[in-house]
């Protein structure tokens, strides 16, 4: 993955829920681009943010195997979404299902205690002719896993503190 829309995961959960945090700032190239003199976070990119707080999810409830993509958006409202620099979003997500083909999640955006926006998510995991591939060098997802600090909160399905893949058997 190379663009993160994410700053950090705050609530991890794992098959069951994940919140994350993104903090918008004015030094991000995209918010000049959007509406010139006037920078606002766009919508698709916190779409983006919640589906890869999601993915995270779905990545971890399938053991860290299965390459997950962002497959539809089956239902979606955005309610006041003007989002400008030196403001913080909140990105909640709950897993809904999680099947052989892929996942559901259901998501929401807050700024502080308000809602811009939720809805529902649909993941795929590429099998088939992309299982080979390679779509991301590997460790990767988990090297991001690192850095958004999943490992430092999150919690396994067992109760446990959540381990990287690498760790498990070794404590």
């Amino acid at each position: 993955m190379h663009w993160y829309w994410i700053d950090r995961i705050t609530v991890f959960e794992s098959q069951k829920r994940a919140e994350s945090i993104k903090v918008v700032s004015l030094a991000e190239e995209h918010l000049h681009d959007h509406f010139p003199y006037f920078p606002v976070m766009p919508a698709s990119l916190i779409i983006e943010g919640i589906a890869q707080t999601a993915g995270l999810l779905l990545y971890d409830a399938k053991g860290y195997k299965e390459k997950v993509v962002l497959a539809k958006i089956p239902r979606f409202i955005l309610h006041n979404v003007e989002v400008k620099p030196g403001e913080t979003l909140t990105y909640k997500v709950k897993l809904e299902s999680v099947r052989e083909e892929g996942g559901v999640a259901a998501v929401w955006a807050y700024r502080d205690e308000e809602l811009l926006a939720e809805g529902e998510l649909m993941f795929a995991h590429l099998g088939g002719a992309f299982a080979d591939q390679s779509l991301f060098a590997d460790g990767d997802m988990i090297d991001m896993m690192r850095l958004l600090r999943v490992f430092d909160v999150g919690i396994g399905i067992d109760g446990k503190k959540l381990l990287p893949p690498e760790t498990k058997n070794k404590i």
